[in-house]
């Protein structure tokens, strides 16, 4: 029998094709791209993943949400194209997000990164990560960099890394090219849900940016902060945002 982790490389794959595809055929303006690539993209995965499970739920950012889902054990959170804007500009920091919830766990899934054509998987062997730098490399928005995320890199002496998607930012980490991905100020459990399952598999730290742990398949899918990380650093970044959310400074100088 196909297991999870295999059905979510397979679609992932196929929904990297068809958004490379669409990226490099260069017809279409860069808004109008960014639409028809969340469509097809999002039409073509609940296509396969119906077909492959058709017993499972589905949470996708670019289809209308079932509540009986919240009642169900097995529930897919999908991101047809995670960094929409980076792909309309045809930047490479996009991704495909397949991911598997069971009981709110991220168990298993598939994360895509297109334009370099590379797939990271939960049942991927373990990878031999580089000896840890002199200084940190903490990956950040390159549109919307948080306060909170900024006071905690000048806390621990981490370097910033602008980079695009949720995705592309976690599989900097998880491919040894980043140590940390501090998030706050807004997500949805499409923008994690497949990262954090091979984050987590591939035995990196992963929680929200309390320390408490990332649950999916909720009513409101809103899921607004997360923190992936070696696990060497997982404590003292923690640490370092909780003395960041006691800043009234900081506090004053949230954003989206």
């Amino acid at each position: 029998m196909t297991t999870d982790a295999e059905v979510a490389r397979s679609i992932a794959l196929e929904a990297a094709a068809l958004l490379r595809n669409l990226c490099v055929a260069g017809n279409c303006a860069e808004a109008d791209l960014g639409r028809r690539g969340d469509a097809e993209a999002n039409a073509l995965i609940l296509d396969r993943l119906h077909a492959a499970r058709p017993n499972d739920f589905i949470l996708s950012e670019e289809a209308a949400d079932n509540p009986e889902r919240c009642a169900a054990s097995r529930v897919w959170v999908v991101d047809p194209l995670d960094g929409t804007r980076e792909f309309g500009e045809r930047l490479d920091d996009w991704a495909v997000h397949i991911g598997l919830a069971v009981d709110g766990i991220p168990v298993a899934g598939a994360v895509a990164l297109p334009a370099t054509r590379q797939i990271f998987v939960t049942d991927d062997a373990p990878r031999t990560l580089p000896p840890l730098p002199a200084r940190p490399r903490l990956v950040i928005s390159r549109t919307r960099p948080h306060p909170i995320v900024r006071a905690v890199a000048e806390a621990i002496g981490a370097d910033l890394m602008p980079m695009g998607s949720a995705g592309a930012k976690a599989m900097a980490v998880v491919e040894g090219r980043a140590e940390i991905y501090l998030h706050a100020g807004g997500q949805y459990e499409w923008d994690n849900c497949a990262p954090v399952a091979v984050a987590l598999a591939a035995g990196f730290h992963a929680s929200r940016i309390d320390g408490s742990p990332l649950v999916y398949n909720c009513r409101d899918p809103l899921l607004p902060d997360l923190l992936i990380c070696r696990p060497e650093y997982a404590e003292v970044v923690l640490a370092a945002t909780a003395e960041a959310l006691a800043s009234r400074d900081v506090v004053n100088g949230l954003g989206t």
